[in-house]
């Protein structure tokens, strides 16, 4: 069999998996309106992903004010713990295994995503240039349209943050996810609080490392109380740039918090590296440091390929591997690799908004093969 290494099963945390595939957490814009609410279209989109070692759904906000893009889900209401748990019955029925993202966005929105047009929070008053974010506007159309300048979040406002991320959690756990992954990625709020460029703070949450880590530790502390820390995750990109981000100590930061989640016991730290998510690629020397200051399970993301992903696995640098764009276009992207058969190019039209074309779509090698 090919990719002996990528296909064979691997236990994070206390989850048994049966590969190391694992399908990113993919944002599609897809959610039923009004409320943001997943739907029998997305269920069957994931459940059709299903056969993945685990997958991990799209980011999804964890409250109104968490919002950055016009149809994401969210899990703060009864009908989109509903709705999520649709879905988690269809993937469950598949045999399969789903991971919750947790999401709040930060400073990356705009005031027609907020309640009562309200300006988007932040660590501090620091808007993000050259960013778009995708909204509704007033005539019913669809536009891309710069991120508004945001608030800064005041100090006794945290511990909400904080709850936010709680009340998602016993949501997601009573929808029925197998895991949850804390969103600390890609310019979002726990990420703008760890850099340098967007922490501007001057409190218990700003300056050195160990204060400007603190939230992510606070809200990882409390989901794992949730949900138990074995069957929670963190994505971190210490080298991302995208969102106008810029961070001195990204690779130190990220560092310091992964001797805190091998403190808190957290079960995977998902890494989607620099040369992917913007900026420079990872070092080898900070892959080392990575594994030895953490002693989880390590799961990479950055457009591999199946060759290279069974590599990484083989030499010991990584657990398992997450794929995005390929998943996007080949849900049967396990059974793919185990025959060796080529992959569907995704449609990238068809990425973000829209239906069930370039969603549901796409065809498995099963469809392609005569009765």
């Amino acid at each position: 069999m090919p990719f002996d290494s990528l296909l064979s099963p691997v236990t994070i945390g206390n989850l048994q998996l049966p590969n190391r595939v694992v399908m990113a957490p993919l944002t599609r814009n897809r959610a039923s309106q009004p409320g943001d609410v997943p739907s029998e279209m997305n269920a069957h989109y994931y459940a059709q992903r299903a056969s993945a070692g685990l997958i991990v759904s799209e980011a999804t906000q964890v409250s109104r004010q968490g919002q950055g893009y016009f149809a994401t889900p969210g899990i703060y209401s009864d009908a989109q713990e509903s709705g999520w748990k649709s879905v988690v019955g269809a993937v469950h029925a598949r045999h399969g295994r789903i991971a919750s993202q947790l999401w709040h966005v930060g400073r990356v929105s705009h005031r027609s995503l907020q309640e009562d047009g309200a300006s988007p929070v932040a660590p501090s008053a620091v808007r993000a240039r050259n960013t778009q974010v995708f909204v509704k506007c007033e005539d019913g159309s669809y536009a891309m349209t710069d991120a508004d300048e945001p608030r800064a979040l005041e100090a006794d406002e945290l511990p909400g943050i904080v709850l936010q991320f709680v009340d998602a959690a016993q949501r997601a756990k009573r929808a029925g996810f197998d895991m949850i992954e804390v969103h600390a990625a890609n310019g979002y709020l726990l990420h703008q609080f760890m850099a340098t460029g967007t922490n501007r703070r001057t409190d218990d949450y700003g300056g050195g490392i160990e204060n400007r880590v603190r939230l992510v530790v606070d809200v990882l502390e409390a989901v794992a109380g949730v949900m138990g820390a074995h069957r929670v995750g963190i994505r971190i990109s210490p080298n991302f740039t995208e969102f106008d981000l810029q961070d001195d100590e990204g690779e130190a930061s990220s560092l310091y918090l992964a001797q805190e989640l091998k403190r808190i016991g957290v079960a995977y730290l998902h890494l989607a590296e620099g040369d992917w998510a913007g900026g420079a690629p990872l070092s080898e020397g900070y892959r080392r440091a990575l594994r030895e200051a953490y002693d989880g399970a390590i799961i990479v993301c950055g457009e591999y390929t199946a060759e290279e992903a069974d590599a990484r696995i083989e030499r010991g640098e990584a657990n398992a591997v997450a794929f995005g764009r390929a998943y996007i276009a080949n849900p049967d992207l396990v059974e793919r690799f185990s025959a060796g058969a080529p992959l569907n190019t995704p449609d990238e039209a068809t990425f973000y908004g829209g239906g069930e074309k370039g969603y549901t779509d796409y065809p498995a090698l099963d469809d392609a093969r005569p009765d």
